[in-house]
């Protein structure tokens, strides 16, 4: 609807009616009903429409390395099938390599759908938060389970204690004194918020502020009340959510691993794409000639049988040089880090996320229950001494609702002072919460503050000697008894016994404190009071003594207590007050609703009355206390140059007061210009808004709705930053979508929450992202060790198939070999460098920039080398098994092998021309090879030579592993057992070359043949030169790091 909605929350409710056109006492006729639906809608959050699977499926080509790895599979595709055509041969071993290329990519193509079709579970995580049914006033009467889609704007509503909202309402009437709701997981409240039916008159105001208004979604905890509709389905509050997240899932951006990856593969396209180029055209003169050394350069002999040979070769080299393995190992390399995560209390959803935490600069992250506990808890509370002017301080221990963790400070239980005495009682029955333990953790039922102050009187104990020794010698108090999940607090029962409870004087927003009326044992009634402290104190005409004398309140022992409040206050602490009444008057001998003083309790405008000359007993602070892990963990990431920004929906004071508490902002006596209400930041220039976030140091957003969260993250995504964020509430679901890495609680969050992150916490703790940040750098630095690896691999591929076009002798390799190795034996070691051990010092280097090469310009020269010396490796020992009759003593004629010279090996083409060229049979394994055709001597003959080559490259990509093991460090100090998995891995690559030399079937397949013991003594002394030459390099490079760094030192 294109029209400005109505501002139900700052109007009145008459005014709201009108506006809706119903009455109170009537509600909206059927016929009314069915118009407003035509215009309105039903009341359901819209079905976006999804991607179709055809979609996602074809999403999951559209990579660089995929399109290079289509690409290839198809040309070999066609090659094979030609080739099978030509040689007669058309079983599978003509077509294993592109049969493999295409399982890969189906693979993961199918483990990219399954991601993507799961991170969308959101939106229907939203739906299963909507109210299903609703109590509602139609044509005068009320229609008790009428389906919540059915609701329209102007529909009477009624709510009762444990309903689930069902469309955002106005508040009618109240129909009871007050009305409690829990809409946390929509405004990031810790506390469930009291509602009125007053309007709120400022047009513009924040969600927290609308006390007069209820939202789809949200639970009534207290009381009951009839509403006005005011918005439904997507109107709504959580339909603007919900499009929101829609709109952020569309805003989604590449990982910073993926734009790694596609900028390498579009420069490893560039590289193949000329590399085959050159191969193809330094080989024109094999299948263009001339007749004529002065011919026309138009008057030439085209043969495309040549051309089409050498093209092969070319697609050969090509295929040498995709590391088709990589995608493969590096997703089993995110998912080893997603199990290692999880053992941290890290469970990651989406795989990528690993890497992008990895290169996380700032950390956007929740206060409740992240940075502190989510539980409530007493920690200081005072009462006065033995004269107004002086009071007793006592420091309380403990930071969960554990009755057992931790106690009070100097409190000695032989002597429980009078006024604290009264403390403990108003604190056992003035109260109607509860507590219990599920998978060990202590848990409130009921409001936080009473569940807190429950504790407090377990730690009390109780006061009388004789009844405590009986109370502990039983176990009543100390064996905190669970059964059935419930924790039995034996203090609370022994005062709620004592002191029996008769009537209860609800809390309201006016006189700010509730009440209760007990039976003393004496049969005397009292009067039990707690509130807020002045509030109370206000109400208050004496004190109560620490010996039990009670004496008037003088303006001196006001400011005392106000002043003590204060201080407290200033620490972030929320503060209650406490008082008893004797003197009831028409009360003092109430205890039945037959009573006649009960039609007074009936009408709360009379409690402020009756809680009227109280006497004052003491004070307690409570709080939400900051986890005691997350002090290091922010130092943590100030070493690691990650900034952490604050975001909550909690009010400015106690947001300060906990970031201030836990190092967010040191050394620094003001917190202007780092602390904003999210109304204060979205109100200043956007200059203004970038300059701040780009301050060093930590900054807090309190009073923050969803959009603000969704402003900062995406300016600081702007500003070039990879942004974590967290967050447990449907609020947080948009920022979480739209974040790089979106993290959510695992215990308190939400389930839309969950579906819209990256990462859930099991634990609920900041830590956990700290210790995962470390964990995603480990990652990125192994996944850059089997990157480099692969390449460096691939490089000595390269080169050993273009020396073998440039010298123009049989191809050494032929594709399915180069696939087996990029594949198979490849795979084990490179998988294995992603186990290599974290460097001590991860945390204390700035995040690397999104800009940073993959790989530097020193490693890629430092692979050249590496990957010339295995390309004249594996050429060489070809050369050598043709040309030469032994090698550093080794005999390689032994097999009774044919030699030729170099210069023949190079014209190998012309061979039909040669006359008297008869080579001899030779033995390979078991079996003889023989030739009908003598030109087959370099075909089928090259089978010894070329299972040589292959073997030369396995072993040295083997030892290439261990120079892998660090980028810098030699292997004196980083030896191999450092990472045990490394070595399995070398045996297991090399036990599966064995398998293929050694069983007849795949030997066939792959044209190899076995190896003796020479033959094996060979190839090691030609492959272990590579650790030799890597060592060098990386001498000389720490050289030139040091040089450069000292040159640097004294600027």
């Amino acid at each position: 609807m294109d029209e400005k909605p109505f501002q139900a929350w700052s109007w009145s409710v008459e005014q709201c009616l009108k506006e809706y056109s119903v009455k109170l006492e009537k509600g909206l006729s059927f016929y009314e009903v069915e118009k407003r639906r035509e215009r309105y809608g039903w009341n359901e959050l819209r079905k976006e429409k999804g991607k179709p699977s055809w979609q996602l499926i074809l999403e999951q080509f559209d990579d660089v390395l995929v399109k290079i790895l289509l690409v290839a599979a198809f040309i070999s595709f066609v090659l094979a099938y030609l080739q099978g055509s030509e040689s007669g041969h058309s079983g599978f071993e003509v077509y294993v390599e592109p049969v493999v290329i295409i399982l890969i990519l189906i693979l993961n193509a199918v483990v990219g759908v399954w991601q993507e079709s799961n991170a969308e579970k959101a939106l229907e995580a939203l739906k299963e938060m909507q109210c299903e049914h609703a109590k509602v006033l139609r044509d005068g009467y009320f229609v008790p389970d009428l389906p919540a889609r059915e609701l329209v704007p102007g529909d009477i509503a009624e709510l009762r204690v444990g309903d689930k909202v069902p469309a955002d309402m106005r508040i009618a009437a109240l129909k009871t004194s007050t009305l409690r709701i829990e809409q946390s997981s929509l405004t990031g409240e810790s506390m469930p918020v009291i509602k009125t039916t007053s309007p709120v008159l400022i047009d513009d105001c924040e969600l927290q502020a609308k006390e007069c208004m209820v939202f789809s979604g949200t639970t009534v905890v207290n009381g009951s009340c009839l509403c006005v509709v005011t918005s439904v389905g997507m109107n709504t509050e959580i339909g603007m959510i919900q499009t929101q997240i829609h709109e952020a899932s569309l805003e989604e951006h590449d990982t910073p691993l993926k734009k790694k990856l596609d900028e390498f593969g579009e420069r490893l396209t560039f590289a193949i794409g000329v590399v085959c180029l050159v191969v193809w055209a330094i080989n024109y003169r094999n299948f263009i000639t001339w007749d004529a050394a002065n011919a026309s350069i138009w008057d030439f002999r085209f043969s495309f049988e040549k051309c089409t040979y050498y093209f092969k070769i070319a697609v050969a080299l090509a295929v040498a040089a995709i590391p088709e393995g990589l995608p493969a190992v590096i997703t089993t390399c995110l998912a080893l880090g997603t199990r290692k995560m999880a053992q941290k209390n890290a469970i990651v959803r989406k795989l990528p996320s690993v890497e992008t935490l990895g290169c996380t600069t700032v950390i956007c992250s929740d206060k409740t229950g992240t940075l502190t506990t989510n539980q409530m808890s007493v920690n200081e509370f005072f009462t006065l001494g033995g004269n107004s002017m002086s009071c007793q301080v006592f420091h309380v221990e403990g930071s969960t609702y554990n009755p057992k963790d931790g106690g009070i400070g100097k409190w000695s239980y032989g002597k429980m002072e009078a006024n604290m005495q009264t403390l403990a009682e108003i604190c056992a029955i003035c109260n109607d919460a509860g507590i219990y333990c599920k998978d060990y953790l202590f848990r409130a039922t009921g409001l936080p503050t009473e569940a807190a102050l429950k504790v407090l009187v377990e730690k009390m104990g109780i006061p009388v000697t004789n009844t405590r020794r009986r109370f502990y010698d039983s176990k009543f108090a100390t064996e905190h008894s669970i059964g059935h999940n419930t924790v039995k607090l034996g203090c609370c029962e022994w005062w709620i016994k004592r002191s029996k409870r008769i009537a209860t004087l609800e809390f309201d927003r006016v006189r700010k404190s509730m009440s209760v009326i007990v039976r003393e044992p004496t049969g005397a009634n009292r009067l039990l009071v707690k509130g807020a402290v002045e509030c109370v104190l206000e109400r208050s005409t004496h004190v109560q003594l620490s010996d039990d004398s009670v004496v008037p309140v003088d303006e001196q022992c006001r400011q005392l207590i106000l002043l003590k409040v204060h201080e407290m206050s200033s620490k972030g602490l929320r503060c209650l007050g406490f008082a008893y009444k004797d003197d009831l008057v028409e009360f003092s001998d109430y205890f039945t609703d037959s009573h006649p003083a009960h039609k007074k309790l009936l009408d709360p405008n009379n409690y402020s009355e009756i809680e009227s000359n109280l006497i004052f007993a003491g004070v307690v602070s409570l709080r939400d206390p900051p986890r005691a892990e997350v002090y290091k963990s922010i130092e943590d990431c100030r070493g690691a140059g990650i900034k952490v920004i604050v975001i909550t929906g909690d009010n400015k004071s106690t947001a300060e007061a906990i970031c201030q508490e836990i190092g967010l902002f040191p050394n620094l006596q003001s917190v202007k210009w780092r602390s904003f209400t999210g109304k204060e930041f979205t109100s200043l220039h956007i200059s203004q808004r970038v300059e701040i976030l780009s301050k060093p140091g930590g900054l807090v957003f309190s009073r923050a709705e969803p959009r603000h969260k969704q402003e900062i993250v995406r300016l600081l995504q702007e500003m070039g930053e990879v942004v974590a964020m967290t967050g447990d509430g449907v609020n947080d679901a948009p920022a979480l979508k739209l974040a790089d890495i979106g993290i959510s609680m695992g215990i308190t969050g939400t389930e839309v929450a969950k579906e819209a992150s990256d990462m859930v916490l099991a634990d609920d703790n900041f830590s956990t992202i700290v210790a995962a940040v470390a964990e995603g750098r480990a990652i990125y630095n192994n996944m850059k060790s089997f990157i480099r690896y692969m390449i460096s691999s691939n490089v000595g591929e390269v080169i050993s198939i273009f020396l073998t076009a440039a010298l123009g002798i049989p191809e050494c390799l032929i594709p399915v070999q180069l696939l087996w190795v990029n594949l198979v034996t490849d795979g084990p070691p490179a998988t294995a460098l992603g186990f290599n051990p974290a460097d001590v010092d991860i945390m204390q280097k700035p995040p690397r920039k999104s800009d940073d090469a993959l790989i530097s310009s020193w490693v890629l020269f430092r692979y050249m080398v590496i990957g010339s010396y295995v390309g004249l490796a594996t050429v060489g020992i070809f050369i050598l098994w043709y040309t030469q009759p032994s090698f550093i003593g080794i005999d390689l004629t032994s097999d009774g092998h044919t030699l030729v010279s170099l210069a023949e090996l190079r014209s190998w083409s012309e061979c039909h021309t040669w006359t008297d060229f008869s080579p001899d049979p030779f033995l390979a394994g078991s079996n003889v090879i023989s030739f009908s055709n003598p030109c087959d001597y370099f075909t089928t003959g090259k089978i010894k030579a070329a299972t040589l080559s292959l073997s030369v490259l396995v072993a040295i990509e083997m030892f290439n592993s261990l120079n892998a093991l660090s980028e810098e460090n030699s292997l004196l100090r980083m030896p191999p057992w450092r990472n045990p998995w490394l070595l399995v891995a070398m045996v297991v690559s090399l036990s599966l070359h064995a398998f293929i030399l050694y069983v007849p079937f795949f030997a066939s397949v792959f044209g190899v043949v076995p190896l003796n013991l020479k033959e094996w003594l060979l190839v090691i002394l030609l492959s272990f030169p590579v650790v030799l030459i890597d060592e060098v390099l990386k001498f000389v490079g720490r050289s030139l790091w040091s040089v450069d760094h000292h040159k640097r030192k004294p600027e």
